[in-house]
């Protein structure tokens, strides 16, 4: 998988297409509405609503769960229609049209509804979109794509709860002004998509499939891409919920007002790293970027197991970000390489499906762990499973390593 990328990462951003651009920055605005709203949208629930912290939990986890599900079949659809675009305006459509539903929520029903439906906007967007980015991207470059749309997500995470927090000091905490503010980022994203991105023509060679999630068909997908997944799977089980992160902070004895400087931290990092990543794994191939990556994250699960001091965690939580940056893009990258182009909406969806639940897994065993023996016994297991990943890559690296990208 190697390319001829360029030695100088700022060089190769003029090289990216400019529908890359423009699905980075779709991404970002959007994550800066949702993030706005999600940060403070726990504690609304809990003080303006009345809502006890189990049917939050409910909520969240069921919200997620729909999205995962969901990316299999609007990935696989993106296929028989041979289509991304549309999917992906429909996605990003159904989550802005949910945004003024937040501040003009009478009741949890409202919210729930609300929720669930940005949710499922989630989940039709999300394979689609990572399919046109491969579709648009030479694959010489599809690295660096990746990694810059990784890059420009990411700044949206962490903008997101940054200007939550300064409206609400601003607005006196306003929870329904701010909610209305967070409705314009989501039409600006809509509108981005749809003006600013061009899905280019399928080549006559790449037939739209009739049945991608038949047996047939998903046997196409070959073993390079199982492999990928299943490798990613236990590197999933490794990188549990970043809650686990602010709470293992304020357990080291962070104040609790400076607990979400731990995410912002923890962003920043992965958001500058995520795009020479990708370039970096266009000019040396995925593997070496993959091995650092799980190397950095056994450090980082070793350092919030042991460290006795605030700047000791906060260097863990800061390789978790580095880890992110390096792996992220990444594993998108190696998903475009190794599925057929006419099944690369269903590669993710699939994708994006097991690893969603391999997150779910993750929290529950890292929330049984902490409380069966503490906050060591949780990141001492994710260093485990990272180990267990990193063993497994020579067998990715003997299948795909020498692969060309389709």
């Amino acid at each position: 998988m190697m390319g001829t990328a360029s030695k100088n990462p700022l060089l190769r951003l003029r090289e990216i297409p400019a529908g890359i651009w423009a699905i980075g920055l779709v991404s970002a605005l959007m994550d800066i509405s949702s993030e706005m709203i999600h940060a403070l949208l726990p504690l609304y629930l809990v003080s303006v609503l009345g809502v006890s912290m189990l049917t939050v939990g409910l909520i969240e986890g069921v919200a997620e769960s729909i999205a995962q599900i969901v990316k299999i079949f609007s990935g696989a659809l993106s296929d028989r229609l041979g289509k991304r675009k549309l999917l992906a305006v429909i996605g990003y459509g159904l989550a802005a049209l949910t945004k003024p539903i937040f501040p003009l929520a009478a009741n949890i029903g409202w919210i729930v509804a609300a929720r669930f439906i940005d949710r499922i906007g989630k989940g039709i967007r999300g394979a689609p979109r990572d399919a046109l980015v491969a579709d648009i991207t030479p694959a010489h470059l599809r690295g660096a794509s990746f990694g810059l749309r990784q890059s420009l997500d990411t700044i949206g995470a962490f903008l997101g709860p940054l200007l939550a927090m300064a409206l609400m000091a601003a607005t006196a905490s306003n929870f329904t002004a701010v909610f209305w503010v967070a409705v314009l980022p989501a039409v600006l994203s809509v509108v981005v998509l749809m003006v600013a991105v061009r899905e280019p023509p399928r080549p006559p060679e790449i037939k739209p499939v009739r049945a991608p999630l038949s047996r047939a068909e998903l046997g196409r997908l070959g073993s390079p891409f199982w492999l990928v997944v299943a490798v990613a799977t236990v590197f999933t089980l490794a990188r549990f919920s970043e809650a686990f992160l602010l709470l293992r902070a304020q357990a080291g004895g962070l104040p609790l007002a400076l607990v979400p400087a731990v995410l912002v931290v923890m962003n920043v990092v992965y958001a500058l790293s995520s795009y020479p990543a990708g370039v970096l794994s266009d000019r040396f191939g995925r593997y070496p970027l993959a091995l650092a990556g799980l190397s950095m994250l056994i450090l980082a699960d070793l350092l919030l197991a042991f460290g006795d001091s605030l700047a000791v965690i906060g260097m863990g939580v800061a390789l978790w970000g580095l880890h992110m940056g390096l792996t992220q893009g990444l594993l998108s990258a190696l998903v475009a390489d190794t599925a057929p182009p006419a099944l690369r909406g269903t590669a993710f969806g699939l994708f994006n499906l097991v690893t969603g639940l391999a997150t779910l897994a993750a929290s529950v065993i890292a929330g049984a762990l902490w409380d069966a023996v503490g906050p060591a016994g949780t990141f001492i297991a994710g260093a485990i499973f990272s180990a267990v990943a990193l063993v497994a890559l020579p067998l990715v690296r003997a299948r795909i390593g020498t692969a060309r990208p389709r």
